[in-house]
Parts: structure tokens; C-alpha cells; sequence
């Protein structure tokens, strides 16, 4: 039998379709799971991704990937790297493991969705090798998570932290729902592979990596690092779909892409921003988390929009805005209610930090420099309530994060503003304009009440803090604590950062 060349064979591999005959089309792609639309079905027909492979050659290197992620994870275990880490960055690890590791197989399911329901033969064989990378993606995490429980069982929230109702799993859920779990096989390649994957997960996965290499954790860096080399390919899948997809309904694709990106710029403000800000150790910081983002995301993705002939969304000065603020809230947040969390959130205001974060953001002194040095001089002063909240606060009802988006007046100050609306008889609040806007557009299908919700509603019991922990299947072994067991307080200020 000849051999032919690979460029004759593959795309009759890949693009592998069929004329349906004993059913209706509708029946096998049914437009609530499929998601086609306005556009005609011949349409799909041109969708091409740029990255070609066979399962052979996708075999081979996985391979390849596996026995140099495990080997270094072993070499890892049997080492004291561990030891030598700084109690921020394991705290770093701890959020990303609970964070992302569940994360991966909710993405392995929105992978599913577009191999059984994409509606081209190449679009649903790419898909399949999406699923096995993020099959692979949530087994690497959970492997490199386990090497550590025996050392801390806060790690044991890499498997934990999606079955309980923490108030930060229930909004990942939130996000993730809107993303995979309830959007058609178009919503999910348009949500997860173009916006997330192509504009967020390099934050995640490259930036993040470089730090962890700098912060001496290789176990993770080399992980990290391997995942991405992933996400490159699958992610393909965006850009055809949203090619096609733009011809015959433009203004769905927009709708879908800003959206997504406001919820995942918000989710990664919580999940990046103080780890590169606070968690990581200061002498291995390169970059602070807004110059990350304005290299990997925002740039990366005002040129993406640009080529497919769609402009910023009309909230880019917010989030802009936000960048400045969004994740210094989010990590004095997670301090003031480090009970409620996996792991162990560091102050990170040392003088040389507050140095640096005063170079980085001329605003952080006024805006948040000054609760920092409240807190410590009552702390100092022993005033033990300074250092902790006794009630939640309040929580948006669109994307689940606290309330914690100042926003500049007329006057040109900075102010937390509650952007509420009262719909069916009840008030729902909003950390933003842009939430409450995609809380409105979508209100029909949102029914997650956010944990101050449940508290006030009566579904905690009982009604009080310990009451709230043990909702979120947090006990004493794994609640959060200060990183430094409030070492930091006692230091503070003795360079002359006024503390009041």
C-alpha cells in the first residue's frame, strides 16, 4: 500500500463529517447545546485552526511533558526546596492549587461540550485533544498539591475547595457556570478558549511561573510552565469561531466577549493580583501585578479585538481604573478575613514593601496604605479587634467579590460606591456599574445567592462567624491564619512610615 504525504491525509483525519440521513440535524445539534445561531449551517464548514496534529504526535509529546513534570516533582519531594520557601508563596500556592485545580476539569467538561456539539468536523477534533490536556491539567495540579498535605493539610484544598460553599469557590462557580456550564458550544469556545485562555491564562501560567522560578519553587514554575504549553493550542479554538460567528451576529460576539472578560478581570484580580503584589517574596518580584497585565493582557487583547474589527468595551476606563485598586482591596480583604480561607495571607507591608508599592502605585499610600498603618498602630496599641472582621461584608451579586471597586468622584477622590438596583421586590448589590449592567442583561438565568445572602436569609445557622466557617467547611486545621503569626506588626513603621 503507497504512502501518502502527511498534507493529503491530515485534513481527512481532522475534518471528519458525515451527511445525516435517519434523524433530523436538530436532533444531533440541538441549537440550546450547539449554539449556531443566525449563522447558516454550510458556514461552519470553513472553520480552520492553525495548529494541526495527530493523536500519535500528540501522544509523543505529552509524554514527554509528563516524565519531565513528574521527575521534577519527585526530585521536589525528596528535596528541602520546600523548606526554604517563604511563607507568602506557599500561602500563593495554596490559593492557586484550591483555586485552579477543580477549575481544569470544569474547562475538561466546556471541552466536551464543543466535541460533541461543535458543529465542524476540525472544530470537534481539536476539542478532543482540548479535553485530554485539561484532564492532564487537573491531574498534574492535584498530584503536585498531594506531594505537600502531609506537610500542611491546608493543601488538601486543591480537591476540597469546589465542594464546599467558601465564599471564594462559590464565585469561581459563579464565573465558571456562566462560562462553561450553562453557554452553548459557541458561548463556551468564544468564553473560555479566546477570552480567557488567550487573555488571562498567560497572566496565570507564564507570569506566574517566572515568579515562581525567581521565588525558588521549581516544582511549581516547571508546572505552571507545562500547562501552558497546552492552553496555546486549544485555545485555537476562539478565533475560528469567533471569526464566523462575527459575520452573521456581531453583536452577540461582542456581547459575549466583554462580558467574560469583566468577570475573569475581576477573578484574577482575586486570584493573581495579590500574589504578585504581596505573597511573592519582594526580591523576586520583577514587575508588579497592573505592569502584567497591561503586557499580557491588556495589550494582547486590545490588538486581538483590533484584528477582529471590534473595539474596547465601554467600560475599559473602569477597568483601567481598576488595575490601581481592585487587588490591593482584594488582599487586605483576604487578611482582614484570613479565617475564611485556605491558606495563610501575608501582610506584605514591610517598609521596603510599602517602598515598592508606593513606586508601583503613586495612589496606594492615600488609598490604602493609610488603613495598613491604622490597623497596625491599634494592633501595636493592642487593640486586637483591628486586626479582623466579625461580620461579612457585602458581596456583588453578579460577580461574588467583596464590594471593593473605588471609584474617582468629581471631586477627584476615590470612593467605594454600592451600584444596587431593587428587582422582583429586592435589593441586590454591586461591587460596579459594569456588574450590575451583566447582572441585568442576564438576570433571568442567575439564581446564586452570594454567602452574606445566605447569611441574612437565614440559611447559615447559626448566624455568626464560627457559624459562617463551618458553612464553608472550614476547620481549625485549615482555616487561614497571618502568614508570619503577626511578626510583621511589631516592625511596622520603625523607618518612619507614619503609622496613626
Amino acid at each position: 500500500m503507497a504512502v501518502i504525504n502527511r498534507e493529503e491525509w491530515d485534513p481527512i483525519l481532522r475534518d471528519v463529517e458525515w451527511d445525516i440521513s435517519y434523524v433530523d440535524r436538530d436532533m444531533i445539534y440541538p441549537e440550546w447545546l450547539s449554539g449556531g445561531g443566525e449563522v447558516p449551517e454550510a458556514d461552519w464548514d470553513r472553520w480552520r485552526e492553525d495548529y494541526h496534529t495527530t493523536f500519535r504526535d500528540y501522544a509523543t509529546s505529552q509524554a514527554e511533558k509528563e516524565t519531565a513534570a513528574y521527575a521534577v516533582m519527585e526530585a521536589m519531594r525528596r528535596s528541602s526546596v520546600y523548606d526554604d520557601l517563604t511563607e507568602g508563596w506557599k500561602s500563593a500556592t495554596k490559593m492557586h492549587f484550591g483555586g485552579v485545580s477543580s477549575l481544569e476539569y470544569l474547562a475538561a467538561l466546556g471541552e466536551l461540550r464543543m466535541a460533541r456539539f461543535g458543529l465542524s468536523g476540525s472544530w470537534r477534533n481539536m476539542a478532543v485533544f482540548g479535553v485530554l490536556d485539561e484532564i492532564r491539567h487537573t491531574q498534574l495540579t492535584l498530584a503536585l498539591a498531594h506531594t505537600f498535605i502531609h506537610l500542611d493539610p491546608q493543601y488538601d484544598w486543591a480537591q476540597k475547595a469546589y465542594h464546599t460553599d467558601n465564599w471564594v469557590t462559590i464565585a469561581m462557580r459563579c464565573l465558571l457556570d456562566r462560562m462553561i456550564s450553562s453557554a452553548d458550544a459557541v458561548e463556551v469556545a468564544v468564553q473560555l478558549p479566546f477570552t480567557l485562555e488567550s487573555g488571562f491564562t498567560n497572566l496565570q501560567f507564564v507570569a506566574l511561573s517566572a515568579d515562581a522560578l525567581r521565588a525558588g519553587d521549581i516544582g511549581f514554575s516547571n508546572m505552571v510552565g507545562s500547562i501552558q504549553t497546552d492552553e496555546a493550542r486549544h485555545a485555537q479554538q476562539g478565533g475560528p469561531t469567533l471569526e464566523i460567528l462575527l459575520e452573521h451576529d456581531p453583536v452577540r460576539a461582542e456581547r459575549l466577549i466583554h462580558k467574560m472578560f469583566w468577570l475573569a478581570a475581576r477573578a484574577f484580580a482575586a486570584l493573581t493580583g495579590p500574589v504578585m503584589d504581596y505573597y511573592s517574596p519582594l526580591e523576586s518580584r520583577t514587575h508588579c501585578y497592573r505592569e502584567f497585565i497591561e503586557e499580557w493582557v491588556v495589550g494582547q487583547y486590545k490588538r486581538s479585538l483590533a484584528d477582529y474589527g471590534i473595539g474596547t468595551p465601554w467600560y475599559w476606563d473602569d477597568f483601567m481604573q481598576g488595575l490601581d485598586t481592585w487587588h490591593h482591596g482584594m488582599h487586605l480583604g483576604f487578611w482582614l478575613l484570613r479565617p475564611t480561607v485556605w491558606w495563610n495571607s501575608p501582610a506584605g507591608v514591610s517598609d521596603d514593601e510599602r517602598d515598592w508599592l508606593r513606586e508601583k502605585y503613586p495612589d496606594w499610600q492615600n488609598l490604602f496604605g493609610a488603613k495598613w498603618d491604622l490597623m497596625a498602630g491599634n494592633l501595636q496599641r493592642g487593640v486586637t479587634a483591628a486586626g479582623g472582621l466579625t461580620t461579612l461584608p457585602w458581596l456583588c451579586s453578579n460577580c461574588h467579590l467583596p464590594n471593593l471597586c473605588p471609584t474617582r468622584g468629581y471631586d477627584g477622590r476615590r470612593l467605594v460606591r454600592d451600584w444596587s438596583l431593587r428587582h422582583n421586590g429586592r435589593t441586590h448589590h454591586f461591587c460596579s456599574r459594569a456588574c450590575r449592567q451583566y447582572w441585568w442583561d442576564d438576570r433571568d438565568t442567575l439564581n446564586l445567592n452570594t454567602l452574606t445572602d445566605r447569611l441574612l436569609f437565614g440559611e447559615i445557622q447559626p448566624p455568626d462567624l464560627p457559624g459562617v466557617l463551618a458553612y464553608m467547611g472550614l476547620d481549625a486545621q485549615s482555616m487561614g491564619s497571618d502568614a508570619t503569626g503577626e511578626s510583621w506588626i511589631a516592625e511596622y513603621g520603625r523607618t518612619g512610615a507614619g503609622v496613626a
